[in-house]
């Protein structure tokens, strides 16, 4: 029996081997924040391996190329945040549990395999191994209410994607054959199917369960409870590593396996991509909730990066892959200064928390001014940057009117994203908050608003990046 090649799956054997090492250390060490720096060293080293270690095994089930090292970057530098900045946050709530860094790592590896998949039920234990694990971690606060319901809405919404995904994948497998997702792009191809009911039918429930995943409209009912309820740390983590993922996916399925039905699934995308815009910026106006707003803004960018999928090139899945990678800085930055002023003040959970944060800490009220006007997309911030690259990518593919509707729904993110600027410089405060950022959360802060006007100010490597680590 011929042995499988196992250099390009070293990553995640790596992080394997990361994960079974933590769960014996977690039994001798007390201090568990040293199993926060065991897993960013950790996280580091993988990364270093995730250059070299690439090429095609499991015949053809398993793909390590330069599409799925792009995305595997995004979702390490996302664990090694979530391992830093959930430290002092859980130990304030007596939960700094070892399985916690466990779950962290199992659900990045869950998502490592799903970039990587070039075979659907591969591409299914990858996404189970993610959704479990952060199913969980929602839940990791025992003795918090609203993190056990969010973990329940979660896991039965996940569910209930999951196994739409299922019978999408049934479909496919019953019209071609075969699991492996260029075979089936090539007999799709060379049958010329692309009319055939069922192979609709499974392009349908493939768009559904990944608009879960993304926390696109209408399939977004889960993301402001699930984000407002599960620990802001997890909020921080999954709202990045699992719709990155979910938009890894997209781009691998639909551009190998379904591009002769582009026509069919870009109608469906584009009535999904306004609806995303418009539900998450439109609702988002009324939140009060720093968390749900930005859970709002979450599914709003998810409509944003959509764009790029809907223009079925090259241009648009390298914009979409630069946007993710900016979205993760920006994203996460945004939840830093939450968590901060929760472990601090322990307050931040409402925006108006935030008035005159200016005068009693300016430095801090700076950082996040750069962070809102990014989400917001002003120049010169990476935010800007990236919805410039995917607007031209979808006026580009012949759909320059879309590209004026997602600029009509970014101008009315800036009522609140720009309300958090008003009450931190232009409010005074009702009671003062004390704000240190001498301590590691505060670096990871500056370190993440430095990349989001380094990015801003010099995105062409970025988006020369991505363009190389096109499929």
């Amino acid at each position: 029996m011929q042995v499988p090649d196992l250099i390009p799956v070293v990553p995640e054997i790596l992080m394997t081997i990361l994960v079974l090492s933590l769960l014996v250390i977690d039994l001798f060490i007390k201090q568990k924040e040293y199993i926060a720096v065991y897993t960013v060293v950790g996280s580091l080293l993988v990364i270093i391996s995730v250059f070299y270690c690439t090429g095609v095994t499991f015949k053809g089930m398993f793909v390590a190329d330069s599409y799925s090292i792009f995305f595997k970057m995004i979702f390490l530098i996302n664990v090694i945040f979530a391992a830093i900045i959930s430290v002092e946050y859980l130990k304030k709530r007596a939960s700094l549990y070892g399985e916690y860094y466990v779950l962290l790592v199992f659900a990045t590896i869950g998502m490592m395999i799903m970039a990587s998949a070039g075979n659907l039920i591969v591409l299914y234990l990858g996404l189970e191994l993610m959704a479990l694990s952060t199913y969980v971690l929602a839940g990791i606060i025992r003795t918090d209410g609203l993190s056990t319901e969010a973990a329940v809405k979660y896991f039965l919404l996940g569910a209930f994607s999951s196994a739409i995904l299922l019978y999408g994948i049934s479909l496919l497998y019953g019209i071609t054959g075969s699991l492996d997702i260029r075979e089936i792009g090539l007999y799709i191809a060379k049958e010329g199917i692309i009319n055939n009911k069922l192979l609709l039918l499974g392009l349908v429930f493939f768009i559904t369960s990944f608009g879960f995943k993304i926390a696109a409209a209408p399939f977004h009912m889960w993301t402001p409870d699930v984000y407002h309820g599960a620990p802001t740390s997890i909020t921080a983590f999954m709202s990045v590593g699992p719709k990155a993922a979910a938009f890894a996916i997209f781009g691998r399925v639909f551009m190998i396996v379904f591009p002769a039905l582009s026509g069919s699934w870009v109608n469906l995308l584009i009535p999904i991509a306004i609806l995303t815009m418009a539900v998450g910026n439109i609702v988002a106006l009324a939140q009060t909730n720093i968390k749900r707003m930005l859970a709002y803004s979450s599914i709003a960018h998810a409509g944003y990066a959509l764009l790029g999928i809907i223009a079925a090139s090259n241009e648009g899945l390298s914009a979409m892959m630069n946007y993710m990678l900016i979205y993760l800085f920006m994203n996460v930055g945004a939840f830093i200064l939450v968590i901060m002023l929760n472990n601090q003040a322990k307050v931040g959970d409402s925006i108006h928390d935030y008035r005159g944060l200016s005068k009693s800490n300016p430095l801090a009220a700076f950082l996040m001014l750069i962070i809102m006007f990014s989400l917001t997309g002003i120049p010169p911030t990476a935010g800007f940057m990236g919805k410039l690259y995917l607007f031209m990518a979808v006026v580009n593919a012949g759909y320059g009117w879309l590209a004026v509707v997602a600029v009509i729904f970014s101008a009315i993110s800036a009522f609140y994203y720009l309300r958090i600027v008003m009450f931190m410089f232009m409010n005074e405060s009702i009671e003062e908050v004390k704000l240190s950022l001498v301590d590691v959360n505060g670096l990871l802060l500056i370190i993440v608003v430095f990349m989001v006007l380094f990015i801003g100010v010099n995105p062409q490597p970025f988006v020369e990046l991505a363009r190389l680590a096109i499929l």
